[in-house]
């Protein structure tokens, strides 16, 4: 059993809540939930709808077709009637988003007393909202589905901003900063939430040029510090990049991503920052760059951004997209936090190259031994990265058929590749590649590209580290600012394989 309910409005009619409250109840029953975002950049108006996805059986990605359309206003149904399955459940009318939540859990057998629960923890207009969903149920007259209790661990039930955010804490952060950008605002919003019980120090600033600044000061004085941001903010930091990788200066950066150039499409998805990520800022300096392709991967890697910006005392980017941010996601094990000790040393930062009291210097000598400390130190790196997971297989993990990516295709991917013939291999580490791990899983194999971007950057990357060259041929693109879906991706593969 694999169900898609679709719920759109305007923004300010409520399809968020109502999404989280059936995505909450149908996790604590027991079942594997994945929800995600489409809104556009209104604060009213517009059309916004959500697309939520719920299996007995894991499931990380949603589909094209719909099981259940809840249109709370007219222009849902008009745009996505369409995308309803034939024998599928339209729910349309005047009302507001509580009495479809009545009708909803009518719809799939969910005694009204979970319903009844999720309202009270929402915390918000209790009164009026159960009558109104009260009413919903007790209209409803049809079934889609039995919804039964399966007496399962209740697993958490989180997005990827989230993730990052728990990730920050158990590492020990001190201090976050950011300025407001989608999808990284959230982090700001989550920590500053905790940060009298985390004992966290959150602020934000007023543009991304003084976040890093702050940043990079606060690093020198032993905090342990993270910033956040997305593409046309993380430019602007660039420049202090730089002054931490020559300062040696250990800083946390996540980046999430969102379609470019410039604004582009400031509230969707897209992967287009990767060699950005990888190539900012001015000279030869080390970084780690690392990309989460869920929750529970977003706290890992953020713990270990932290443990190697900590030991090398280097700048670490986290790199998501706005569809890992704000997507929720059923996850059912726990994460592997890695621990970082502070290295801070009290000693004189400077952005020029410096002697060994930490001067400015222009000895060809000394500038010549510094910049061969950081090759050192790079390789360094490289080796204690392989102590962790740099890359992950999934499927049938001895096929000839290999389909690669990063980051937040990971979802639909898994799903599409289920009773395939395929090995799908997910690159969490960016820099260092893991070249030779690379080289073992995909010599000798069909190699299909999946990435959110019009120019397969992780292919060049593969190209440049491995000297494998993947054709256009065998790429599949997306970059209309939309996330791939479990079935059409499952198509494209295989048709690409074919």
């Amino acid at each position: 059993m694999r169900i898609n309910v679709l719920f759109g409005g305007e923004a300010g009619q409520g399809p968020n809540i109502l999404t989280q409250v059936l995505g909450r109840a149908l996790v604590n029953q027991g079942y594997y939930v994945f929800f995600s975002r489409d809104y556009q950049s209104l604060i009213r108006g517009g059309h916004n709808f959500n697309v939520l996805t719920f299996s007995e059986e894991e499931t990380h990605s949603n589909d094209s077709r719909m099981d259940i359309i809840v249109a709370l206003d007219d222009n849902t149904e008009k745009l996505h009637e369409k995308e309803l399955k034939k024998g599928g459940v339209l729910l349309k009318g005047n009302k507001g988003n509580m009495y479809y939540a009545g009708r909803l859990f009518k719809l799939l057998c969910l005694d009204f007393s979970l319903l009844e629960k999720e309202l009270r923890e929402l915390e918000k207009r209790y009164d009026e909202n159960i009558i109104e969903a009260k009413k919903g149920y007790d209209e409803e007259r049809q079934e889609v589905c039995k919804i039964i209790f399966r007496n399962k661990e209740t697993p958490s039930f989180m997005n990827g901003n989230q993730g990052i955010s728990e990730g920050a804490i158990k590492s020990g952060i001190d201090i976050y900063y950011a300025y407001p950008m989608t999808p990284a605002t959230n982090v700001l919003s989550e920590l500053a939430e905790k940060q009298i019980e985390k004992n966290i120090l959150v602020l934000e600033i007023e543009s991304e040029i003084a976040v890093i600044n702050a940043a990079v000061g606060s690093s020198i004085t032993g905090a342990k510090t993270m910033i956040g941001t997305s593409g046309g903010g993380f430019d602007l930091m660039t420049e202090s990049l730089s002054l931490a990788g020559i300062a040696e200066v250990p800083l946390v950066i996540y980046l999430a991503q969102r379609p470019g150039p410039s604004t582009g499409v400031a509230t969707y998805t897209g992967q287009g920052d990767l060699q950005m990520a990888r190539y900012s800022g001015h000279g030869e300096f080390n970084r780690l760059v690392i990309s989460p392709g869920d929750p529970k991967e977003c706290e890992e890697l953020t713990s270990q951004a932290f443990y190697f910006s900590q030991r090398f005392k280097i700048p670490a980017i986290i790199i998501s997209d706005k569809h890992l941010a704000e997507s929720f996601y059923t996850l059912a094990e726990k994460p592997n936090i890695t621990f970082s000790e502070k290295s801070t040393l009290l000693k004189r930062y400077n952005s020029y190259e410096t002697d060994e009291f930490g001067s400015a210097t222009e000895n060809a000598e000394i500038i010549k031994k510094n910049v061969e400390e950081r090759i050192e130190k790079k390789k360094e790196i490289a080796e204690k990265a392989k102590k962790f997971s740099q890359c992950k297989i999934y499927g049938k993990k001895d096929s000839k058929n290999v389909v690669i990516s990063w980051g937040s295709t990971k979802g639909a991917i898994v799903d599409a590749i289920k009773d395939l013939d395929i090995k799908f291999v997910q690159v969490l580490y960016i820099e260092p590649f893991p070249i030779e791990e690379m080289k073992k899983e995909l010599e000798g194999t069909n190699i299909i590209l999946v990435e959110n971007n019009a120019t397969g950057q992780l292919g060049d990357v593969i190209a440049e580290k491995t000297g494998m060259f993947i054709e256009d041929k065998n790429k599949v693109l997306r970059y209309d600012g939309r996330p791939f879906l479990a079935d059409e991706l499952r198509e494209e593969i295989w048709g690409k394989l074919k």
